[in-house]
C-alpha cells in the first residue's frame, strides 16, 4: 500500500517526541525500512513523485495520427473521436479493437487542450438590486405528484430574483402567455413592487420570430410589460446560460420540493389548488432564510402602482353548423342551443370558459398543442338520435366513446347486428348516458358485457331504472301549538 502525507507528517511528529525509529514507524503505520526512507528525506510521498514522461504501452493510434487524424482534426477540430473511430475502422478493417474507442478519446481530449481551438469563455456577472427579475418554466412531472389519486402533469412558471434569489412559483400545463401571465403578476403583487427589467427565454409565448430572423415580442406580452412598468428582455436565441440563475434555481427548487415531498409522506393532494399552495409554502421557507438581501432588493425596486389585469385572454368566435368552434387551432364542441350564434371564449392556462352574452355557457380543459378535438356527446346527441346514419362517417366519431366500456359495447353490437342497427342501438345507449347518469350507464354496460351478452339499449335502461333510488315519502305530522302554549305558561308560574 502507498505510503500517503499524513503517514508522514505523524512519523515525524513521533520522531520529533521520542526519536525512535521503529515505535515511530509502527505508530504511523508503515514498515521500519520505509521510514527510514522518509526520514532520511524529510519529505512527503506527493514531494518525492516526478511526472512519467512516458507511456506504459505503445500508443495504438501512432500510425494514423500525424499522416490522418491530425490533418482532418485541423481542417474540422469539431470532429469527435466516435465519428473518426468508425471512419478508421473502415478504412482499415482489423486494425483497431472496440475497446480502444477510448484511447482515442483520451488523445483527442489532450489534443484540444494542447493544440485546439479556443473556446468561449463565460464570465461571471455581478447581480445588481432590484434590477431584473428572470422567469423561466420548469417540468414538474419527475416529482410523481398526484391529483386525487392521478397522475398530474405539469410545469411550474418560476420567476426568479437574481441579487436575492428571492423566488416564486405558479402550477400550469404549457409555456403559454396566460401562464406567464399568472405567474410573473402573481410575483411581482406579491412582492408588491417591480423591477426594471424582466427576463424570459425565446419562447412561443413572449416572442415571435421577424423577418430578419431575430425574434420580436408578442403584442400581448409587450402590453403586460408595460402596464407592470417593466422593460422586457430576453437571452440569446441557443443561449440558455444567460438565463442560469433562474436555471440553477429551478433544479434546487425542485430538490427541495422533492425532500419536502418525503417529509410529507404523501405525494398525492386533493386538488391542484391544494399542490399550487403547498408549493408556495416550500418557497415561503426558503425565502425567509433571504430577507437580508431581499430588503436590498425591495429598497431599489418600484411601488405596484397599477391593478392586476386578468388571467385571461379573450377573442369571440362563431358557432359552426356542427356545433363546434376553433379556439387556437384546436375543436371544441359547445351546446347545440348556440347553433351559429357568435360566442366570446375566455382562455385560461388550463381551462377555456365559453360566454354567450356574458354568461356562461360551458367549462372545460384547454387542450394542449394544435389539432386537438374535444367533442362532449351531450352537446350533439339528440340530434345524432334523429339522423342515426351521420354516426357512420362523422369527422369525430372517436370522441363519442365516453370509455373503453362504451367503445367494448359498440364492438358488441356490430358483431350482433348489421351496421346500421349497430349504430342506432349504441346511439339510444349514449341518449341514456346523457339523460341520466353515465356512470349509471357504463355499470349497466359492464355487467351485461361480463355476462357475455350484448348491451341492447332496452336492457342497459331497464338495469339503470333498476337502480333509480325512489325517495321514501314521509307524512309530516300536525303539530299541536297549544301545547307549547301550555308549556310556556307553566315555566312562568315556577319562575321567581
Amino acid at each position: 500500500m502507498a505510503v500517503t502525507d499524513a503517514q508522514v507528517r505523524k512519523l515525524m511528529e513521533e520522531m520529533r517526541g521520542h526519536g525512535e525509529l521503529g515505535k515511530a514507524a509502527l505508530r504511523s503505520g508503515m514498515h521500519r525500512q520505509t521510514a527510514a526512507k522518509y526520514v532520511a528525506a524529510g519529505k512527503m510521498p506527493s514531494e518525492l513523485k516526478t511526472p512519467r514522461e512516458y507511456r506504459t504501452r505503445e500508443d495504438p493510434f501512432e500510425a494514423d495520427w500525424d499522416s490522418v487524424l491530425l490533418p482532418m482534426l485541423e481542417g474540422a477540430p469539431e470532429l469527435e473521436a466516435v465519428a473518426l473511430f468508425d471512419w478508421l475502422t473502415y478504412r482499415r478493417p482489423g486494425a483497431y479493437a472496440e475497446g480502444q474507442l477510448r484511447t482515442l478519446q483520451r488523445r483527442l481530449r489532450r489534443w484540444r487542450a494542447q493544440c485546439g481551438p479556443d473556446k468561449e469563455v463565460f464570465f461571471p456577472q455581478e447581480h445588481r438590486p432590484g434590477e431584473a427579475m428572470q422567469t423561466d418554466f420548469t417540468h414538474g412531472d419527475e416529482l410523481e405528484v398526484t391529483v386525487g389519486g392521478e397522475p398530474f402533469s405539469h410545469l411550474l412558471c418560476h420567476p426568479v430574483l437574481p441579487y436575492s434569489n428571492w423566488e416564486w412559483a405558479t402550477v400550469c400545463r404549457s409555456e403559454s402567455l396566460a401562464a406567464i401571465r399568472r405567474g410573473v403578476q402573481a410575483a411581482v403583487f406579491r412582492l408588491g413592487r417591480v423591477p426594471t427589467w424582466h427576463q424570459t427565454d425565446n419562447s412561443s409565448a413572449a416572442t415571435h420570430n421577424l423577418a430578419s430572423g431575430k425574434r420580436g415580442f408578442n403584442d400581448e406580452y409587450a402590453a403586460l410589460m408595460r402596464h407592470l412598468s417593466m422593460k422586457p428582455r430576453t437571452t440569446g436565441v441557443g443561449k440558455k446560460e444567460q438565463n442560469g440563475d433562474v436555471e440553477s434555481a429551478n433544479g434546487a427548487l425542485k430538490r427541495r420540493m422533492k425532500q419536502y415531498l418525503l417529509l410529507r409522506g404523501s405525494r398525492d393532494f386533493e386538488s391542484v389548488s391544494a399542490y399550487e399552495s403547498w408549493v408556495q409554502w416550500v418557497i415561503g421557507k426558503a425565502n425567509d432564510r433571504r430577507r437580508k438581501r431581499i430588503a436590498e432588493d425591495l429598497a431599489s425596486m418600484t411601488q405596484v402602482r397599477v391593478e392586476r389585469l386578468p388571467e385571461f385572454s379573450e377573442i369571440e368566435v362563431p358557432v359552426s353548423y356542427a356545433s363546434t368552434i376553433r379556439v387556437k387551432y384546436n375543436t371544441y364542441s359547445v351546446p347545440s342551443r348556440l347553433l351559429r350564434e357568435r360566442v366570446s371564449v375566455r382562455m385560461y392556462d388550463d381551462r377555456i370558459e365559453v360566454r354567450h352574452g356574458g354568461v356562461v355557457q360551458m367549462i372545460c380543459d384547454r387542450l394542449l398543442g394544435s389539432g386537438g378535438v374535444r367533442i362532449d356527446y351531450r352537446h350533439i346527441i339528440w340530434s345524432l338520435v334523429r339522423k342515426p346514419g351521420a354516426f357512420e362517417r362523422y369527422r369525430y366519431r372517436e370522441e363519442l366513446f365516453p370509455s373503453l366500456t362504451f367503445r367494448r359495447a359498440y364492438d358488441a353490437l356490430m358483431e350482433a347486428h348489421c351496421s346500421r342497427q349497430a349504430d342506432i342501438g349504441y346511439l339510444r345507449i349514449l341518449h341514456l348516458a346523457a339523460s341520466t347518469m353515465e356512470a349509471e350507464v357504463e355499470a349497466a354496460l359492464v355487467l351485461l358485457l361480463e355476462d357475455g351478452r350484448v348491451p341492447e339499449a332496452d336492457e342497459v335502461k331497464e338495469l339503470v331504472s333498476q337502480d333509480a333510488i325512489e325517495v321514501p315519502k314521509l307524512k309530516v305530522p300536525d303539530v299541536n301549538l297549544a301545547e307549547y302554549d301550555e308549556l310556556f305558561e307553566a315555566v312562568q308560574e315556577v319562575a321567581p
